[in-house]
């Protein structure tokens, strides 16, 4: 986007006139482009962009501002919350805060915004600011939105050494990960232990590449600011049990570096010294007031900071400050939820303050409420007044100036004899040591009002407390029933909170603000508020919450909530399951015939994987058998895993993790024979990426051929049980967790359920198989194992509960029998253990209830299910292999053997994978496009379609184009095979879906479900080709049919013209179209970096590296190995 030329020369802020603005009389609105005032806001942070969101909503009428924003870094606004996340993920997009396409669909001129761009200078007088990029930006506001720094100690030797990092934006985690990499096994250090040194702990223990973390407080106890010596013991006491070393009362004098300034270890002030190779620093923020200073902005002397007014205006008219960077009533705030505060102020200000009265910011509220490394802590009001007093008493007041001045005297008089009184303030505490729960909440003397206070484990009664602190009146209840009411069960409901208590503190959102967009009926999703209300963007703690009401106001208008499977059914992936099992049904027509809401509906690709899901629980009949294979997603259909250059990725089960060389040997000769691209998982197996459909046959012949099976990776199924090396080798295990492991593998491996299931086995309580985070987990005791349940990592973790302890081995399989099949009966379509047992009655209380004291009275149906089931396992490769017939359906093209690239590769560290993504999507209207003149041309025999009530379908290649043929029902439909949301050939491969109210079909794409219409009703607003989820992209649908001669005819354009529009060699995204995100970061590392060695060279004087010496053992003879 370019810069506003010009800025319009008008008066900002003008004070209105008994609250009205004469204009308002006038016909004005909107302004158009040559009255529009501009603002321009330094800095696309969460401050930053939450001022623009709500300028710009509420400037949707008037159109008063153009903004331009100018960015720092290279990244759209994200979630500087939610880092952490990034390490499970590793995708920057999933932390922005608006999708990128949010911030071109605003109205014309309404947002330019700018990235990579510095701001360098700014000039008052002249109303402009300078770039980096020598650039000269007008402006009649300036919005600083600069945010802070992290502090590094510079008077500390060693600051600058290799391994030194801070938390606090992107480019610093990515730095982290890279140098992490290279250091692993060693132990990871991070200096302070406020939030942010949790949470950048969190990071380092995430990263799963360090032996050990350490952190390092210099007070007696972590979280200082938010919470008293008892509240911060306790923290210390549940993260150390999670593995985090805390070292307290420590101060950092000196980092050790070696001869190549990279950290070795820490000498402490008390002159104690600690190995470490990598050092975090988090001890607080710098607000960023550079830019200001050089300016003559006033700033803070003392703490820094931008000096602001109740408006937020700065010393110089028409420049505003917020956020980090700026300093109101000599404090800078370090929490989001103040700064979307300002940002709040602000933008009201800008726009509605010419008919209503203008708003200042006032004192912030700082409570807070985060989950730090699985421990739910909040403070919230005036949480140490009674170690500092209080900041405000509530109550009546004493007024005159003779009662002042005499109690002025008489406490002057009682500190001299008796030194400072204590604070008018009484604590209730509450501390439970074996739930980890501790509640400590501050009243004024006579009990009658809440001032604050701090919990720890127990959280729940947060959004009640804080609104009775804030509006500061008489308690109805005595001080006693905050705690004898806190043990009941469940989450809280929402129902007795009034619509002005705050339920997201990071943005500000009230529970009337999320009641009113349900209402109004702008919200129907709850993914609709969270992009209207902005709620649950910010840390995500407020989600249960928000969820919780959004249930309520959609009941109260009479609208239900409903779990049904999609809109073929009535009825939750659970309720059809025991339909399904109770009848006996075995296909998807009998599924319709008996459940669905029409018979004769093909179901959708929603419906159908989980009706093929249910039936393999049940039968465990082979998914490429013909009843069932038009019921899976691309990964079951082919039994891997597709990639994005749609390859596919295979991956040999390896059970606990435990594998043979000889295995190892196939496995790398495989990978080489045909050019596949190898990573280990974190399941502790091998994936080889890049196999193409063709091939996939051949390399599972030749791994079967050599004593493996399928991983059964591409299913919803086990994946693996991850195990450590326990007693087999380990000096430190008390129970043989290998063995557990492949024992419990081998048993489920194969069983289809609603979504993936990870497992675990630690040999003992150092818990290096992560047991506590997988679907479930063994820990083992010296009287057998602990086992846990209904934990998972991904996008939202959970840690596991704790199901049964000291549990002798031949209990273990009968218990995970129950507990595995009555997931497989009760959960919901694509639902994980964390998600189902967090969803129980009674959650795991229950679960133990049903699983442990059969209170349900089907455990023995339970076991015998599950007994049933797994005497069923095949291995689905090997059935391909001898079956010709399924064998047939991998090929590239049905009408020839010919095969084709659909996405150029890149060689990186020794081994090719596909380019990046395209940026863009192709846009062009290929639905639109007037072809010179369409003849019938024959495609493919017809006997490659069966007539599969789920459809059946065919890839063509007719000169360098790609077409996809689908049979449903009887009839033909002819579509582009390229998807052009990514550009990738694959639409062959998707799910048929209908819809038979509307007479509509469909084919999903495999990639991102982008649905495509095969037919449409005539004059529809969405014919044949259309994408009805993303009206950005469309398809070229072509007349076809089926005659006598057994032939599959298409009319067609000219090859040549055909070819000009929809070649596969126009549309392969190629390597130059997106630049590599690492270029300027390898720019950086590879400076005055020393021993490194490129990948696949040896260290050794005249060594052979990776590449010749495997070449010479696998020659064998002279130079090779004698096996």
């Amino acid at each position: 986007m370019s810069w506003a030329d010009s800025s319009p020369g008008m008066q900002a802020g003008r004070t209105p006139v008994n609250g009205h603005d004469p204009e308002e009389d006038g016909e004005q609105y909107p302004r158009p482009p040559s009255q529009r005032k501009k603002i321009v806001v330094v800095g696309l942070g969460m401050v930053g962009i939450a001022f623009i969101e709500k300028l710009l909503k509420m400037d949707a009428k008037r159109r008063e501002y153009d903004v331009v924003v100018i960015g720092e870094e290279s990244h759209l606004a994200y979630n500087r919350v939610g880092l952490t996340s990034f390490f499970q993920h590793r995708k920057v997009e999933n932390l922005y805060l608006n999708p990128q396409d949010w911030y071109s669909n605003t109205p014309s001129g309404a947002l330019n915004y700018h990235l990579n761009t510095m701001v360098t200078a700014i000039h008052p007088a002249e109303k402009l600011v300078s770039t980096s990029k020598g650039d000269t930006v007008p402006y009649d506001i300036l919005i600083l939105a600069t945010g802070s720094d992290a502090l590094l100690p510079r008077h500390t030797p060693g600051h600058d050494a290799k391994g030194v990092f801070v938390y606090r934006t992107i480019d610093d985690l990515q730095k982290l990960i890279t140098f992490a990499d290279t250091v692993k096994g060693t132990t990871g250090a991070v200096v302070g232990g406020g939030l942010l040194g949790l949470e950048a702990a969190k990071a380092m223990m995430d990263l799963e590449t360090f032996g050990k973390v350490k952190l390092i407080e210099r007070n007696r106890w972590v979280l200082s600011r938010q919470l008293d010596a008892d509240a911060g013991g306790m923290v210390v006491d549940l993260v150390s049990q999670l593995g985090l070393d805390v070292l307290l009362s420590k101060r950092v004098g000196k980092i050790e570096v070696d001869e190549n300034n990279a950290v070795k270890g820490v000498f402490f002030e008390d002159g104690e010294y600690m190995d470490c190779n990598c050092i975090m620093f988090a001890i607080g923020i710098k607000a960023r007031d550079e830019l200001a200073r050089k300016a003559g902005i006033k700033c803070a002397d003392r703490g820094g900071g931008i000096v602001i007014d109740p408006s937020l205006m700065t010393s110089e008219k028409d420049v505003y400050a917020i956020g980090e960077c700026a300093s109101w009533e000599s404090q800078t705030f370090g929490l989001i939820a103040p700064g979307i505060e300002m940002a709040d102020v602000l933008a009201f200000n800008l726009t509605q303050a010419k008919v209503h009265s203008t708003r200042k910011f006032k004192r912030p509220d700082l409570s807070t409420k985060l989950k730090l490394l699985g421990v739910e802590v909040a403070s919230f009001g005036d949480f140490f007044a009674d170690r500092d007093g209080p900041k405000d008493m509530p109550g009546p007041k004493r007024h005159g100036a003779a009662a002042r001045k005499r109690e002025g005297a008489d406490d002057k008089v009682k500190n001299i004899t008796d030194g400072p009184p204590p604070p008018p303030v009484k604590a209730l505490t509450y501390k439970d040591p074996f739930q980890a729960v501790y509640k400590k909440y501050l009243f004024t003397l006579d009990g009658k009002y809440l001032l604050g206070g701090m919990m720890i484990g127990d959280t729940k009664d947060y959004v009640k407390l804080v609104p009775m602190v804030k509006n500061q009146k008489p308690l109805e209840v005595p001080p006693s029933q905050f705690i004898l009411g806190a043990g009941k069960e469940g989450e809280d409901d929402g129902d007795d909170l009034t619509d002005d208590t705050q339920i997201c503190s990071c943005h500000n959102v009230t529970k009337g603000d999320v009641a009113k967009v349900v209402k109004d009926g702008s919200c129907k999703s709850i993914g609709d508020v969270k992009s209207c209300t902005k709620a649950g963007t910010g840390c995500g703690g407020c989600m249960p919450l928000v969820q919780t009401i959004f249930n309520t106001e959609m009941k109260a208008m009479g609208t239900e909530v409903l779990n049904h499977l999609c809109p073929h059914f009535a009825y939750s992936r659970a309720d059809l399951f025991n339909i399904i099992y109770v009848k006996k049904l075995k296909t998807l027509p009998e599924v319709m015939k008996e459940c669905g809401k029409d018979a004769e509906s093909l179901g959708c690709e929603a419906c159908k994987p989980a009706i093929g899901s249910i039936m393999a629980s049940l039968y465990n009949q082979h998914v490429m058998d013909k009843p069932m294979h038009g019921l899976q997603d691309t990964n079951d259909k082919f039994l891997a895993n597709i990639q994005r250059n749609g390859t596919f990725s295979v991956i040999p089960r390896v059970a606990g993790g435990e594998i043979t060389a000889d295995k190892l040997i196939v496995i790398g000769t495989v990978a080489k024979k045909y050019g596949l691209y190898c990573k280990i998982t974190g399941g502790q197996r091998i994936d080889m990426f890049g196999a193409k459909k063709q091939d996939l046959v051949e390399i599972w012949t030749e791994l079967v051929n050599a004593g493996m099976e399928s991983g059964h990776a591409y299913a919803k199924s086990l994946r693996t049980v991850k195990s450590c090396v326990g007693t087999t080798w380990c000096r430190f295990g008390i129970g043989d967790s290998v063995g557990m492991a492949v024992r419990l593998e081998e048993r489920y491996k194969s069983i289809r359920s609603p979504h993936k299931i990870k497992g675990g086995v630690s040999g003992c309580v150092r818990e290096c198989a992560e047991a506590q985070n997988k679907d479930f987990g063994l820990i083992a005791t010296e009287k057998g194992f602990n086992v846990f349940v209904g934990g998972n990592g991904g996008s939202k973790p959970r840690h596991s509960e704790l199901l049964a302890k000291d549990v002798p081995p031949d209990d273990i399989i009968p218990m995970l029998d129950r507990y595995l099949m009555f997931y497989i009966r009760t959960a919901d379509k694509l639902q994980r253990t964390a998600r189902w047992v967090e969803q129980l009655p009674g959650g795991i209380k229950y679960l133990r209830e049903v699983i442990l004291e059969d209170k349900l009275g089907i455990c023995a149906s339970l076991e015998q299910q599950m007994i049933e089931l797994i005497g069923t396992f095949f291995c689905e490769w090997t059935e391909v292999i001898n079956s010709p017939e399924r064998r047939l359906a991998f090929q590239q093209f049905g009408n020839t053997s010919e095969t084709v690239d659909t996405m150029e590769k890149v060689t990186e560290r020794g081994q090719q994978r596909p380019t990046y993504w395209a940026k863009e999507s192709a846009k062009e209207d290929f639905r639109g496009t007037q072809w010179s003149a369409l003849t019938w041309q024959p495609m493919i025999e017809s006997k490659n379609f069966t007539d599969a009530p789920t459809g059946s379908s065919a890839n063509v290649k007719r000169s360098d184009t790609q077409l996809a043929i689908f049979k449903v029902k009887g009839k033909f439909y002819c579509t582009q095979q390229m998807c052009p949301h990514k550009r990738a050939f694959i639409l062959s491969d998707g799910l048929i879906g209908d819809d038979l109210a509307t007479n509509k079909l469909w084919v999903s794409c495999p990639y991102h479900k982008r649905n495509y219409l095969l037919s449409s009703p005539d004059n529809d607003k969405t014919p044949a080709g259309s994408c009805t989820n993303d009206p950005e992209v469309n398809i070229a649908v072509f007349p076809v049919e089926a005659r006598d001669d057994g032939w599959v005819y298409v009319k067609l354009p000219p090859v040549d013209e055909l070819d000009g529009v929809l070649g596969t060699k126009k549309w392969m995204v190629k390597k130059g179209e997106t630049e590599d995100p690492f270029e300027k970061l390898d720019q950086r590392l590879l400076k005055g970096l020393k021993g490194r060695k490129p990948f696949g060279e040896s260290h050794l004087d005249g060594g052979m590296g990776e590449k010749r010496a495997a070449k010479e053992i696998l020659a064998g003879g002279e130079g090779g190995i004698d096996w």
